[in-house]
């Protein structure tokens, strides 16, 4: 049995400064992403799902197993969408997508960000392809993932705590808007 390894963050530790800083990402990064790495690794042992990849385990894991594997992926998959070049508007056809979905860019940005504030408690928020070739936002609280649902993820923002609290403290508003500064277009553009 391969274990699962903590991927390479695509940028610096310090690079999302001052939106994000290097504190909350040696948290954030190397002590939860870390974590769900390891506890992924241990629950693995003895079950069907030893030789099983991420996506496999997260389509048809349960309980703990299935949390952590949704949570490794779910933030390898984060840390794809964030860049210190990033901020601005999605262009070409994912733009003329958000258009169709959401009336206009800036009608995304705020359905999207009231969907992160009001996302109770823990989770995701996630920009999504749909089975018919739609745009969505979709909020999953906990370690959800839209790939158990068949649904092609394009961009997420991590709204658990630890993704902002050291930055941030309660102010969850005040992070969503800044991760618009380093939401990674071209990245987002390269999914879709």
């Amino acid at each position: 049995m391969k274990n699962f390894e903590l991927p390479p963050l695509p940028f610096a530790q310090d690079a999302l400064a001052p939106h994000i800083s290097a504190q909350t990402l040696a948290f954030h990064y190397g002590k939860h992403h870390q974590a769900y790495v390891d506890n992924l690794n241990k629950l693995r042992v003895g079950t069907p799902f030893e030789e099983a990849g991420l996506e496999e385990i997260i389509r048809k894991a349960e309980g703990g197993l299935y949390n952590n594997a949704a949570q490794v992926w779910n933030h390898t998959f984060y840390w794809n969408c964030l860049s210190p070049q990033g901020g601005g508007q999605p262009t070409g056809a994912l733009a003329e997508a958000i258009d169709r979905a959401f009336g206009s860019f800036e009608q995304f940005k705020t359905q999207f960000s009231a969907a992160a504030a009001g996302l109770f408690g823990s989770g995701w928020v996630w920009l999504v392809r749909d089975n018919k070739n739609g745009l969505a936002i979709l909020p999953t609280p906990n370690a959800g993932n839209p790939i158990r649902d068949n649904k092609e993820p394009l961009l997420v923002i991590d709204v658990w705590e630890h993704a902002y609290y050291l930055d941030y403290q309660n102010k969850r508003a005040d992070y969503i808007s800044h991760f618009f500064d380093l939401l990674d277009w071209k990245a987002v553009e390269s999914r879709f």
